[in-house]
Parts: C-alpha cells; sequence; structure tokens
C-alpha cells in the first residue's frame, strides 16, 4: 500500500486520475448538454429547495468553498442532488506565484474528476488570468463541451478587458465550447458570440424578476 493511499495526502488517497500537459492536470470528460438554466451560487446551495431544476457555480469568494476540497465526500450527496455541478473556480490571480495558481487549477480539475467519477453532470469552468496562464490554464479541459466562465472583475479597466477578451479568444481555438454558461456582463466585443453565451442572471435582477 502506497503512502498516499494510508494518508490523506492532497485527496490522492481517494482517486488519482489521468493528467494531460506538464503538470498532470486531471482530464475531464465532455458536457455535451446542459439544459439547466436556473444558476445558484455555492452558497446559495444548502438551503436550495429544487436542487433537481438548479445547477450550482463556484463564482464566489474562495473561501466559501475551500472545504469542498478539503472534505470531498461530505459534500457528495448535497451536490448529485443537484441538475449541474461547475468546477470549482478557485483563483489564478496574477499576482500569485505560479506554483499557488497551477494548484488551484489542479484542484479545480481533480474535483471536476471526482464528481464525474460519482455521476454528477459537471460543468467545466474555464478560467485564467494574465497572458501566461494560457500556456496550461486549458490543460485537462474537454473540447467541444459545455463550459463555464465568469468575466466579474475582468471589465475594470482595459489592461484587464484585454486579457479577457485574448484568453476568451485562445479559448474558442484550444477547446471549442459548444455552450458557455456566463457570470457577469458579457463585453460589446462579443456580441457576436451571443449564440452561445448563457448568461446566469445577476441577484439583483433575478429579484427584479420575481418581484
Amino acid at each position: 500500500m502506497s503512502y498516499r493511499q494510508q494518508r490523506n495526502y492532497e485527496n490522492l488517497q481517494k482517486a488519482y486520475f489521468e493528467g494531460e500537459g506538464e503538470y498532470g492536470i486531471p482530464i475531464l470528460g465532455r458536457t455535451e448538454e446542459c439544459p439547466c438554466e436556473n444558476w445558484i451560487g455555492w452558497n446559495f446551495a444548502k438551503g436550495c429547495e429544487e436542487p433537481e431544476i438548479h445547477g450550482i457555480h463556484f463564482f464566489v469568494d474562495d473561501y466559501q468553498f475551500e472545504r469542498v476540497w478539503k472534505q470531498p465526500d461530505v459534500y457528495l450527496d448535497m451536490l448529485s442532488r443537484f441538475q449541474a455541478v461547475c468546477t470549482p473556480d478557485f483563483s489564478p490571480y496574477s499576482d500569485f506565484p505560479k506554483a499557488i495558481q497551477l494548484y488551484n487549477h489542479y484542484r479545480k480539475h481533480w474535483l471536476g474528476a471526482y464528481w464525474q467519477m460519482h455521476g454528477m453532470t459537471v460543468i467545466p469552468t474555464i478560467t485564467w488570468s494574465s497572458p501566461d496562464t494560457l500556456e496550461w490554464c486549458f490543460d485537462g479541459e474537454p473540447h467541444n463541451s459545455v463550459v463555464a466562465m465568469s468575466s466579474v472583475g475582468m471589465l475594470r479597466n482595459e489592461e484587464l478587458k484585454n486579457w479577457l477578451l485574448t484568453g476568451y479568444e485562445e479559448m474558442i481555438k484550444r477547446i471549442n465550447p459548444t455552450k458557455i454558461i456566463w457570470k457577469g456582463k458579457v463585453p460589446e466585443e462579443l456580441e457576436s458570440e451571443r449564440g452561445r453565451i448563457f448568461e446566469i442572471p445577476s441577484f439583483v435582477d433575478k429579484w427584479r424578476e420575481e418581484g
């Protein structure tokens, strides 16, 4: 019995997945279709009364879902009740050391692969920050799949917006997503992409509709 099977060693005692790229990022299977139209953040998951018609996204502060990585089995039953689950959006902030950025990318993929192993419909969350992260941020991502992404915080200035648009173009070229579940504002430069972008309504917009 190996050390990782005897100890809680970065969850490797639970599962070890085939990796892609220089850093061995776990490979996610493709999600061909996702009819889910009702998306809520992880922070509302526990109180959701109709999980079977809702999807979960993790476009919230990292500290709110660190526990999903630290105790993945605790949340399997709850998450499996939802129609679909996005992979966690662990942040690859550009001012983080590269090792931490890669670690966050790895954790995102390990959890996604683990959830797929347990039969969940998993939507890969595509995340990048500065242009140098484009070298590895698509490792492990499926081609021709439904994916999720966020523009929150990326439209504050022209530099960040350019990083967003550059990454988007690279995403299309590298993995060609069939549908993009989008959190945040869609920049006007991507108006021609509306056919494959599904916007998650903000809490304020949803409140206004229900009001």
